[in-house]
């Protein structure tokens, strides 16, 4: 958890956003997917990047789903109330980003 504040160095929310965006609407099987994501991201991060991204999604994942996340971090600014047993709705803002890259 040390880590955690260099991880997002670099990484705007909106790039956060296209970046997971983009996983799930690029084949994980195809042999370009890293530089498709990199292009679906902006441009501005290389294939290296955003495989190095995903890396790390992977491992935050494993830390969520362990139980081992410090809770606390979280309690200087309380927000919202979060049902996790619903599904996240797709968006209009999820729908205007594809629509921008021509997949919809």
């Amino acid at each position: 958890m040390d880590d955690f504040p260099k991880v997002l160095c670099g990484w705007s929310w909106e790039e956060n956003k296209l970046f997971e965006l983009a996983l799930a609407v690029v084949d994980e099987e195809d042999p370009d997917r890293w530089e498709m994501v990199a292009a679906m991201v902006g441009g501005k991060k290389s294939a290296e990047d955003v495989q190095k991204h995903y890396v790390i999604l992977l491992e935050d994942l494993q830390v969520i789903e362990s139980g081992k996340l410090d809770h606390k971090l979280g309690e200087a600014q309380p927000c919202g109330q979060v049902d996790c047993t619903q599904p996240r709705c797709w968006t209009d803002e999820d729908n205007n980003l594809l629509v921008q890259w021509n997949i919809s």
